[in-house]
């Protein structure tokens, strides 16, 4: 469930973390995750709008999303921008990526990506990483 508490302060306010309670993530995986600047922005915003729900999303009827709903919101919403080959799983897959791009830069290890992305094992989190021939090229040429 995707409930205003988990990203409300101990005042009230959109704080500045995600807390994914056991109860709603995948196999009972909780955890904490940071929010980026913007989405804190959108979610101050959301909340005017949206303050009556106790969702952040909501379904047309006011009640939680279903996690088949959110797939099928995902799909419109992909095929709305034209977007083809996206599913609701291709954000993650690409946040995974970016982050396992960047994580050197922000003093991390692979074990960041794998915490935040929830996984129980690195493997899992390798699978998400998508390669770059680009990259692998330069690192050749760095050697």
């Amino acid at each position: 469930m995707n409930t205003w508490d988990m990203v409300l302060g101990p005042i009230g306010q959109i704080s500045g973390i995600i807390e994914l309670h056991d109860h709603a993530a995948k196999k009972r995986s909780g955890r904490i995750i940071p929010i980026h600047p913007d989405l804190r922005a959108a979610l101050i915003e959301w909340r005017q709008i949206a303050m009556r729900s106790a969702y952040v999303a909501a379904s047309e009827r006011g009640s939680a999303m279903t996690p088949s709903s959110i797939v099928v919101w995902f799909n419109r919403a992909f095929r709305r921008v034209g977007l083809k080959g996206c599913s609701s799983h291709s954000g993650r897959r690409t946040f995974v990526t970016r982050a396992a791009r960047l994580v050197h830069k922000a003093g991390g290890s692979l074990r960041d990506v794998q915490l935040l992305a929830g996984h129980r094992s690195i493997q899992t989190t390798q699978r998400y990483i998508d390669g770059d021939s680009d990259a692998q090229r330069k690192l050749v040429a760095l050697i």
